[in-house]
């Protein structure tokens, strides 16, 4: 495995790799570990041991980070198939378009390794990996109320472009970033509860972006603009 990053844990040397095939026991064990964490088992899509193989054999891209010889994160991206449901259809991107999009899939981290921000480092990683002569576009589903993932879709820039149920009628935000192109500009805004999902769905029909999110009064808002 080529290792392309490392760092520090507290106290505890860590190293990111590139994974391959050879790893896919390694990735279902930690997968299982993370679901078996979960209060809420829904919250989580996990990728079969197909999906797994599909990316691994260069179709996408995935990294893991490993303490010793033991893997304790990993983050995927995926080159999909260009199909009805590609989310690039879901964002607006031109048909034309639709083979420069990167799907954002799933990323673990071992609940005994929490709390070091290890998710956001992996996306600093894993998204300085992509070829940009290759792809202009990033696409990524969450769950409503999934807070850390949304934070994490959030912070890397990505906006919801729209919100509809989607892997079998699971309601879902569709996110999207393009890579290589200026930060937007807005001049109006509006913050809806996370719970309203036919406001939501109505001010992205009118063109408005999901922008980032905030809780008040023990609820969370998403801000909307355009």
């Amino acid at each position: 495995m080529t290792t392309i990053a490392q760092g520090i844990l507290s106290e505890t040397p860590y190293k990111v790799k590139v994974l391959s095939h050879e790893q896919l026991p390694q990735i279902e064990k930690l997968q299982d570990e993370v679901i078996a964490a979960l209060p809420d088992k829904k919250t989580l899509q996990p990728l079969s041991k197909e999906e797994i193989s599909y990316i691994l054999n260069d179709h996408g891209f995935m990294i893991g980070v490993y303490v010793e010889d033991e893997l304790i994160a990993f983050r995927a991206l995926l080159e999909p198939i260009i199909d009805d449901e590609h989310l690039g259809r879901d964002c607006g991107i031109a048909e034309e378009e639709l083979p420069r999009v990167l799907y954002q899939e799933i990323s673990n981290v071992s609940p005994r390794y929490r709390g070091y921000g290890l998710q956001k480092k992996m996306a600093q990683i894993i998204m300085g990996q992509i070829d940009l002569s290759r792809f202009n576009y990033i696409c990524a589903t969450v769950k409503p109320l999934n807070i850390p993932s949304l934070k994490d879709k959030f912070s890397q820039g990505l906006l919801i472009a729209g919100l509809k149920e989607k892997y079998g009628n699971k309601l879902r935000y569709i996110f999207f970033k393009k890579l290589k192109f200026e930060e937007p500009s807005f001049t109006e805004a509006r913050a809806l509860k996370m719970s309203d999902t036919t406001g939501q769905q109505q001010l992205l029909k009118e063109g408005f972006l999901g922008t980032d999110m905030f809780e008040q009064d023990g609820q969370w808002f998403v801000t909307y603009r355009k």
